[in-house]
């Protein structure tokens, strides 16, 4: 059977995009202002500390999000080393900097679903419906992105928080499997675990948005 991507709707195809273009762009430069302001110039000096996203996308993982819905840019590199100079938190804030813009991106995103804007004619040349699905689905992809990076598994985003708050004997464990993380994500995510865990407060967070 041919793949079902036919049958998805412009206003699907346009949040991806714009997910893609915007949301993505927005999560890792996030990340680089954060490490900036901590005093790492790593991410500048490998011009990552701009809104361009051809510094940001990665091919796989845009193909991915426009085919399969959910996808991922190039990580910001960072030295741990230079930002725990600055602060003990440092790291932790700049990890958190990321899945925090989606959030906000989301939240932005349902101040017109508040107002009852999209329920008197849309915007601009595009009907209400259009619009409105437009709106659910780059608050819905949002925040999928902030849970899904947040979970505590390397290379995501949760790694490098729980390490900051979990007690040694934990922070034991997460540099025990760290070097397996990679794996051990792509095993969560085929056997439909990942949608497990974050589904609950994604739904819980989106009905909250969007009611």
């Amino acid at each position: 059977m041919l793949f079902d991507i036919f049958q998805i709707s412009p206003a699907i195809w346009l949040a991806r995009i714009f997910v893609l273009v915007i949301a993505f762009s927005v999560h890792e430069f996030a990340h680089a202002w954060a490490a900036d302001r901590f005093g790492d110039n790593t991410p500048r000096m490998n011009g990552r500390l701009t809104l361009n996203p051809l510094a940001h996308l990665d091919p796989i993982g845009s193909l991915m999000l426009l085919f399969a819905g959910f996808g991922w840019a190039k990580p910001v590199p960072v030295n741990p080393y230079a930002l725990g100079r600055s602060s003990p938190s440092a790291l932790m804030w700049v990890a958190l900097a990321g899945p925090m813009s989606n959030f906000l991106m989301a939240v932005l995103a349902a101040v017109p679903l508040k107002l009852g804007l999209l329920t008197l004619g849309g915007f601009g040349p595009f009907n209400a419906s259009f619009a409105i699905e437009f709106v659910y689905q780059f608050i819905f992809i949002n925040l999928a992105l902030m849970l899904f990076n947040l979970l505590p598994i390397a290379p995501l985003d949760g790694e490098k928080i729980a390490d900051h708050f979990f007690p040694p004997s934990w922070t034991r464990v997460l540099d025990t499997i760290r070097p397996y993380g990679p794996i051990i994500l792509v095993l969560l995510m085929v056997s439909g675990l990942t949608w497990l865990l974050i589904s609950p407060p994604l739904y819980l967070l989106f009905n909250i948005l969007v009611s």
